[in-house]
């Protein structure tokens, strides 16, 4: 996997794009190697649905329920309901973590074919919460601070599951 920040040109929408995807490459590159038993591991006493493969999943299902169904506003196909709303971290605690992957990945995939045919000015289908849609770039902005934000505990659930580490 070739893991990078730069863009091939410094217009804004490579620039964003790039980090975009670098995000989501470095959050696979935290599961590299990962055994099953490290991916559903719960190593946090007061965050018991917080596993690698948890946030894995969460990952992917954010970048739908972003682009796929409030953006573009298709329907929102993520497990999370009213009664179970971060159902996502327990699928993916239970789902075989290369299948995880391949479901990111695909999820990558399908979004970026959509990001290709829109405008960074485009407005979101459905409103926020304030009534307010989004730009494409908020969008895109937000995803990349949710992939960050993610990456550090990936990080930190990776080295306590065995001890690897890295950037």
């Amino acid at each position: 996997m070739n893991r990078t920040d730069t863009p091939t040109t410094w217009d804004e929408r490579t620039t964003l794009l790039t980090m975009l995807q670098y995000t989501r490459d470095t959050a696979i590159a935290k599961c590299a190697g990962l055994s099953a038993q490290g991916a559903s591991a719960a190593p946090l006493p007061t965050s018991p649905m917080m596993t690698v493969g948890g946030v894995l999943s969460h990952l992917r299902w954010v970048e739908h329920s972003w682009i796929e169904a409030r953006f573009v506003g298709g329907p929102d196909l993520g497990a999370w309901t009213e009664a179970e709303p971060d159902k996502e971290f327990a699928i993916g605690a239970e789902t075989p973590l290369p299948q995880l992957v391949q479901e990111y990945v695909d999820q990558a995939v399908r979004t970026d074919a959509i990001l290709a045919g829109l405008d960074l000015d485009a407005r979101s289908a459905t409103p926020r919460r304030s009534g307010e849609h989004p730009t494409l770039r908020w969008v895109v902005l937000h995803l990349i601070e949710e992939n960050a934000r993610h990456n550090g505990h990936l990080d930190l659930l990776r080295e306590l599951a065995d001890g690897v580490t890295g950037d």
